[in-house]
This record gives structure tokens, sequence and C-alpha cells, in this order.
């Protein structure tokens, strides 16, 4: 499974504005963040979960040990663009900490069963849940 194709694929089909493969496009969000080395715009698509006036994103990696690129990314510059549905927007990326943090994993655990799967693999790191708020509306 070629990853970089899949996603190549996805982003191409979502911006077209139709059905895509093997995705619920109503989930579905692509996230813009700046390469913490290249300084380049790197999209990746995303399942997302709303949650008020901003949108949740889980930086699970699937349970791998280490952070997914995204999320460090945005670690590095918090500034992002969000794509969902027919919109296209700055925002600001923010992890969730404390009882914000406990409260929405646990919604979402319960939610989305297969991250309680993605925690139990990720040992070495807590998965963490990104906020993702909309800036100069």
């Amino acid at each position: 499974m070629d990853i970089r194709e899949i996603n190549r694929r996805t982003i191409e089909q979502f911006r077209a504005g139709g059905e895509v493969e093997g995705m619920h496009r109503d989930r579905l969000l692509l996230l813009t963040t700046t390469g913490r080395r290249s300084g380049e715009q790197r999209t990746t698509p995303m399942m997302f979960h709303p949650d008020g006036e901003r949108l949740l994103v889980i930086a699970s990696n699937v349970g791998a040990p280490r952070h997914p690129d995204w999320y460090l990314n945005l670690q590095a510059d918090p500034r992002v663009t969000v794509e969902v549905g027919d919109e296209r927007y700055a925002a600001l990326a923010s992890t969730t900490e404390g009882a914000d943090r406990d409260a929405v994993w646990a919604m979402l655990k319960q939610t989305y069963p297969f991250f309680a799967d993605h925690e139990k693999k990720a040992t070495e790191r807590t998965i963490p849940v990104v906020a993702l708020t909309r800036v100069g509306r």
C-alpha cells in the first residue's frame, strides 16, 4: 500500500467535490501544514470530529510509536489551512490538554472504538488530540 498515492488520490477526489473512494466525505478534511524542515506546504487528508466551533483531529498514527509528520509540522507552526466540505479557511491548531483532552479523548474513544486500539499500541506516547479553530472570520 502506497500511502502517498492514496493521499494524492484522496486529495484530488475531495477537491473535485465528488465522492471520495473508500471514505465518508462528510467526515474528511484536508489539513495543510508547513513542513518544519522544508518550509513547503504539506496537505494531509484525515478524519475529523466537530466540537462546537472547532474541529478535532487525532494524531494517532494508527498507534505507531511516533507522532505523524503533520502533527510535528503544526507543533513547529500552528498556522494551518483547513478544507472541509466546500470551505477552505485559515485556522490555528492547538493540542488539547488537561481536563479538555481527557474529556474529548474519552468521547472520541467511545464514538470511534478503533482509537482505543490505537492507544493500546502507542505505549510510548500519549496520542494528541488537536483542536482546529478558524481565524479571521
